[in-house]
């Protein structure tokens, strides 16, 4: 029996997307070989990253005529510095908005590449539990921020309008809402939570900033121009990892795009909410405007609680929920292949541990 797994990455994969890549595990669509098993300057494995290409700008609404897709190893974490590598101009500021771990990363990597970054905002006064406004430079090199913070539970419901190119890091709402990009220059994240399994990147790179990359005189591997020129193929990519991509891009668009998933994940999150918050027992962590519907982060009156309620959980086939060492507390993730019915289990769940404990 499948455990209901509730964890922040790697994290549940649709049930359709496992079957499907176990029926064809020693044969690709009948071909008598595994995806694993074929060069990936095949015309059958060409075939399946350009149709995952055109599908992921589909399900975001991207003019592939003024966007790019790549695909680059290492996750989101190695953008962290590319990002900086690729788009930092000389005389501009690198700038960011603080909403903990994962903008201080790219900060960090931004400090070590001597770029002198920049926070125009932070939401550390209170705990970083909501998303602060943030007056970025006209002059930039970049405008920087994460759209949907795992430990925290916080959002963007809204990106930040700027005239500089606003860079996201979108790695744990990826896929999971159509959002407005006017403003948007480069959107990347890693796979393992929403879109796929770890160790891959999805890049969507405006043409004008590719033109910038090529300007850099940077290692070829760290070059984003690089990734466009080859198709993502410069070196031999994770082929597996692109192949489950091609799988969730295609569940995505059987179960009717970015506006159908938006739905479920509205009302995922809300009955998750609305159960947490009627009972005085626990605490939430997010300001209710900024609330996360990927990551709902939360607590018990004692640590010790927490603990015995992520034990007590496990017994109940619930996996995956315990808080980030860095927060605590309890998290559940809620991300797109996590069905209605699981997150009415954890609810129920919720209210009988208070219901046994206050």
């Amino acid at each position: 029996m499948r455990k209901i797994n509730f964890g922040a990455g790697p994290s549940v994969l649709p049930e359709s997307v496992l079957r499907h890549a176990q029926d064809e595990l020693l044969s690709y669509e009948g071909k008598g070989f595994s995806i694993m098993e074929i060069s990936h300057r095949s015309v059958v494995f060409e075939e399946l990253l350009n149709t995952a290409k055109k599908d992921a700008l589909e399900l975001y609404g991207f003019d592939g005529n003024e966007w790019e897709v790549i695909f680059t190893q290492g996750g989101a974490s190695l953008n962290f510095a590319m990002v900086g590598m690729n788009f930092a101009q000389d005389g501009k500021p690198c700038e960011y908005v603080n909403t903990d771990v994962w903008t201080k990363k790219a900060y960090k990597e931004a400090q070590i590449l001597g770029l002198d970054p920049v926070y125009v905002a932070s939401s550390e006064d209170e705990s970083f539990s909501y998303i602060p406004n943030a007056n970025f430079s006209d002059n930039a090199s970049y405008a920087y921020i994460c759209s949907n913070n795992t430990i925290q539970g916080t959002q963007y419901h809204e990106y930040p309008s700027t005239k500089a190119p606003l860079i996201i890091d979108a790695s744990s709402d990826f896929f999971s809402r159509k959002m407005d990009f006017k403003n948007a220059g480069f959107v990347f994240g890693g796979l393992q939570k929403n879109a796929g399994i770890s160790g891959l990147a999805c890049c969507f790179i405006r043409k004008d900033m590719i033109e910038l990359s090529k300007s850099k005189n940077i290692p070829s591997m760290l070059k984003y121009s690089t990734y466009v020129d080859n198709n993502s193929m410069f070196n031999t990519p994770p082929t597996f990892a692109l192949y489950i991509f091609a799988k969730v891009m295609q569940w995505l668009k059987d179960m009717g795009g970015l506006e159908n998933i938006h739905k479920k994940n509205t009302q995922k999150a809300e009955l998750l909410y609305s159960t947490i918050q009627d009972l005085p027992f626990y605490t939430l962590h997010a300001k209710k405007e900024d609330r996360s519907l990927m990551n709902v982060s939360f607590k018990t009156p004692t640590n010790e609680l927490d603990k015995l309620f992520v034990s007590e959980a496990e017994k109940e086939g619930m996996i995956g929920l315990k808080g980030h060492k860095l927060l605590g507390g309890i998290r559940a993730s809620i991300y797109n292949a996590q069905n209605f019915k699981n997150v009415e289990t954890l609810s129920e769940f919720i209210k009988n541990f208070a219901n046994k404990h206050a």
